[in-house]
């Protein structure tokens, strides 16, 4: 994937496909207020995109499928863990509380080992995106754990994310829940990280996509980032 130039010349109508709602109308308005050029606006760039695609790039770097399978297989388990906490503490995607969680849950020879199969088979593995998902909740529910839990959505949903935003989405749950009221659709959440759930979060991403397709998403990140201006407190009119 490119990342597509700032400066190119791009028209953003304010107006949605037929097949969008009032709803959706309005969402796509807000996020517009803010930039004017979609996702293509160099201050959508700045503050939302290009830190969430610099930690796909350095994710793509040090732990691309044959260097992630070279060391998996060579027993370094724990130099995977390391690189995956590393490249995710550069942005601002979980809260302290949870990266300090993942780091007390990577530390040991044994939580390192079992992130990081588990972290491989989600995304590299055999068998339908539900059995992957599924395996991989059961993985981080087993994780070592000292003060603050380990299963979240954010700390579930955020390596698959910055490594295959074609595919991912985050899940930051007050934020999404926010957005989907707004959307007027109906977001299946439950609390425990799930399948069902996080089935609906795509079904919800799927149909943003649709409806913004003249504005030209690129990936997950897009999606991601529009729901974040419609449902965070930092994009508040």
């Amino acid at each position: 994937m490119a990342q597509a130039k700032s400066g190119s010349a791009l028209r953003v109508s304010t107006t949605p496909s037929k097949s969008s709602s009032t709803a959706a109308l309005k969402c796509r308005r807000k996020f517009l207020r803010f930039f004017k050029r979609g996702f293509h606006d160099e201050t959508y760039l700045d503050w939302e995109r290009g830190y969430k695609w610099t930690a796909h790039e350095r994710w793509n770097a040090v732990l691309a499928e044959p260097e992630f399978r070279r060391l998996l297989k060579t027993g370094r388990a724990e130099e995977i863990a390391a690189h995956a906490v590393r490249i995710e503490s550069r942005t601002n995607l979980l809260f302290s509380f949870e990266k300090m969680a993942l780091r007390d849950a990577t530390k040991s020879r044994e939580g390192a080992t079992a992130f990081a199969q588990g972290l491989f088979d989600l995304l590299h593995g055999t068998g339908s995106l539900k059995e992957r998902f599924t395996r991989w909740i059961e993985v981080v529910a087993t994780l070592p754990r000292r003060q603050t839990r380990v299963l979240t959505w954010p700390i579930v949903t955020v390596f698959g994310f910055i490594a295959d935003p074609t595919i991912h989405v985050f899940l930051k749950p007050n934020v999404t829940k926010m957005a989907a009221q707004a959307y007027d659709f109906d977001f299946e959440y439950v609390s425990r990280p799930n399948w069902d759930t996080y089935e609906s979060l795509l079904a919800f991403a799927g149909q943003i996509q649709r409806d913004v397709r003249d504005l030209r998403p690129r990936d997950m990140i897009d999606i991601q980032s529009f729901i974040w201006v419609l449902g965070s407190d930092e994009y508040e009119e």
